[in-house]
């Protein structure tokens, strides 16, 4: 069987992913974002429609369960627009989910992390059966999980499981967003060392976080794909520092290890140009110092790449 990209729409072939932003959000809500959540399906759409201006064709949303991925607006976005949307299952960190009196958090959404084996199971009908709140055959194409800023926790341990778990069933590719505290070394060591999951089918975010180029250039090393995912932030040290850190690794010979992506993730972000800045800033500059081959190689075949799997059905 042939390997396919998961949308919101259906199975794709990853040559018709075209450009892509690996990590970005069109809808995202925490506690830690109170007054920047992305929630509005209208500034959604024109997001989206700015970003195929500029000439992006598909769009990687990282929103896990319980932070208002937007389900119920994904595919009349996708077809609204002509831009194809992966969506993510999956956890972030504890500090994200708040149980009490919001309706929007005490949904069937919400990852219950009491026990791995059924967050796996959940993870596995999001990627087979479909979104809960969406329509029929609206499925996700990614399990995002989060590593902590320090020790690991026991939330982490049964998220990173359960992905793990849920990857093994299905094939879905795994991303994990990274602290600048942690270890993505140890992260690396528990999903494929423990765990079994290839290198290859982990995603690494936040490359940006670990000014160390021993640290990146060991995980390029490993195999794993590692999305630089700063670019949303204009003027932000993680930003200056994203041309340098494609550079490294370029030189490294690493460059089809990278991926590239907005992540934008409030509205203040989204404002200072979002994903529409990936193509009209980085790429052009990529271009220019490295040629056009270099930006074709990081948005457009790297990702079909990443995101494209051997579906499997448990």
């Amino acid at each position: 069987m042939s390997r396919t990209v998961r949308t919101v729409l259906g199975d794709l072939a990853p040559a018709d992913l075209g450009v892509t932003d690996s990590h970005d959000h069109l809808f995202i809500r925490s506690p830690l974002l109170a007054g920047q959540e992305l929630d509005d399906p209208a500034a959604a759409e024109e997001v989206l429609r700015a970003f195929a201006a500029a000439g992006g064709r598909s769009f990687v949303q990282w929103t896990p369960r319980g932070m208002g991925r937007g389900a119920d607006a994904l595919a009349a976005l996708s077809r609204t627009t002509g831009v194809h949307i992966v969506a993510a299952t999956g956890a972030h960190q504890a500090v994200h989910y708040t149980r009490g009196a919001d309706p929007a958090v005490n949904s069937p959404d919400v990852p219950d992390t009491s026990a791995s084996e059924d967050l796996a199971e959940r993870f596995v009908a999001d990627i087979t059966a479909g979104l809960p709140g969406a329509a029929e055959g609206v499925r996700a194409g990614l399990i995002k999980v989060a590593d902590d800023p320090g020790r690991t926790t026991p939330h982490t341990h049964r998220t990173m499981a359960a992905a793990a778990e849920a990857h093994h069933a299905t094939g879905a590719p795994i991303a994990v967003h990274l602290e600048p505290e942690g270890d993505p070394h140890e992260v690396l060591v528990r999903l494929s060392g423990r765990h079994g999951v290839r290198p290859d089918r982990i995603i690494l975010g936040h490359l940006t976080r670990f000014p160390d180029r021993a640290v990146y250039r060991g995980l390029a090393a490993e195999g794993v794909h590692l999305a630089l995912d700063s670019p949303s932030r204009a003027g932000h040290p993680a930003d200056l520092q994203a041309f340098d850190v494609i550079a490294d690794l370029v030189e490294a010979g690493h460059a089809d290890r990278l991926l590239l992506g907005a992540d934008t993730t409030t509205r203040t972000a989204r404002q200072a140009g979002g994903p529409v800045r990936l193509l009209t800033d980085l790429a052009p500059r990529l271009a220019r110092t490295f040629g056009p081959e270099l930006t074709e190689l990081l948005l457009t075949t790297n990702p079909a790449t990443a995101f494209a799997a051997d579906w499997r059905t448990p």
